[in-house]
């Protein structure tokens, strides 16, 4: 899933070139960078690991404003941010959610007996589908 979320920037009036970096639309997300550069991937980082807080705890993704509807302070301007959240959770998320699942009587003998983890089985197995299913989308 790939969104969009206008941030405001503002150079740093204690790193010469250095900006900071608010995401309006996502509360409390602010970041900085040496450059301009840096403050658009710092803030692109932290707008996606916002985001994946917000969807690992059951949230809605927060809407994101047109371009023109955000004012910035005087001295700033406004950018777009693309936020690969796909990408980013591959990398970053960590949050597990206990799922049961059922299977026939011989094969969980047989995966006790050989000291299978089934988490680790089925966690293996759906990353593998779904780097495929990356791999045929593009």
């Amino acid at each position: 899933m790939k969104l969009t979320y206008p941030a405001c920037f503002y150079p740093c009036e204690q790193k010469e070139g250095g900006y900071t970096a608010e995401v309006p639309d996502l509360p409390g997300c602010v970041s900085e960078g040496d450059t301009l550069a840096d403050a658009i991937l710092m803030a692109t980082d932290a707008a996606s690991g916002w985001v994946l807080g917000e969807l690992e705890n059951g949230n809605p993704v927060p809407p994101s404003s047109s371009p023109e509807s955000i004012v910035p302070e005087p001295g700033g301007f406004v950018s777009m941010l693309v936020l690969d959240m796909d990408a980013y959770a591959e990398k970053y998320g960590d949050k597990a959610v206990r799922k049961n699942l059922t299977i026939p009587a011989w094969l969980n003998t047989f995966a006790e007996k050989n000291h299978i983890n089934f988490s680790q089985v089925l966690q293996d197995s759906l990353i593998a589908i779904y780097q495929e299913m990356q791999e045929l989308s593009l």
